[in-house]
């Protein structure tokens, strides 16, 4: 089940440095928005917020209406540019973990039967990105494009509500980079996650997802260069047949 999104006057600052000021918004439950923007102008700090890593300053940020919970969660998984993966573990231990530590957080194992079915849970997330040829393998015997399949393989098979992304696809080659996004518009479409993705490139941003945001410093004082943060001066709905069905 995927999650609506709201923010109502939502600033972000850490002491004078105004990073972020005034962001309204609702986004539907199956939305892919993604956002663009120049560097440094808030997007990765909105992704977090989102997360839980960090705290609106002022405003509030509501999920089905409640308030988000003020730390990360299993109902909000996160894939970064950077391979968030174990290279010490083969692929299934990589995905099996999350299982483990969420279910047996003392010992970080489970046995039986248990460790079982999460392992069939493992096994299953591993075969919707296509590494199920790669089960038994080790990130460092993995090409870039599959450990980061690996790592959004982590993310999935907690059935996260949102599944936010930070320039997953960034340290990919071109031609590795149309594989992703074919998978990860497959997996949107399939689970009807609700996605928010920061990307740098804006063929991206209007390519994979239903809605596109645009961050933007539209006021300036040169003399208080940080007095303002930036804003959404663009919110474009795309031709993608709007949401995802849950």
């Amino acid at each position: 089940m995927s999650a609506t999104i709201r923010l109502e006057n939502v600033w972000k600052s850490y002491g004078h440095d105004v990073v972020l000021e005034n962001l309204s918004l609702e986004v539907a439950a199956g939305s892919f928005v993604t956002l663009v923007g120049a560097s440094g102008c808030g997007k990765t700090t909105f992704l977090k917020m989102l997360l839980g890593e960090e705290a609106p300053s002022r405003g509030r940020l509501l999920m089905d209406g409640a308030p988000l919970p003020g730390e990360p969660g299993p109902d909000r998984g996160v894939v970064f540019q950077r391979y968030s993966v174990f290279p010490h573990l083969t692929a299934v231990q990589n995905v099996l973990l999350g299982l483990e530590l969420a279910d047996a957080p003392w010992l970080g194992r489970l046995f039986g039967a248990a460790r079982r079915t999460a392992r069939a849970q493992a096994v299953t997330a591993l075969e919707s990105v296509g590494l199920e040829h790669a089960l038994d393998k080790y990130p460092p015997e993995l090409s870039g494009g599959m450990q980061q399949r690996l790592a959004i393989a982590q993310t999935l098979v907690k059935d996260p509500r949102v599944l936010l992304l930070d320039e997953p696809f960034g340290a990919l080659d071109p031609g590795i980079r149309q594989d992703m996004h074919a998978l990860i518009q497959s997996l949107w479409q399939r689970t009807g996650v609700t996605v928010f993705m920061v990307t740098h490139d804006l063929q991206e941003g209007f390519t994979l997802g239903s809605r596109l945001l645009v961050f933007d410093k539209v006021r300036h004082d040169p003399h208080a260069p940080e007095a303002y943060g930036a804003q959404i001066t663009y919110d474009i709905p795309l031709d993608r047949n709007a949401e995802a069905s849950p």
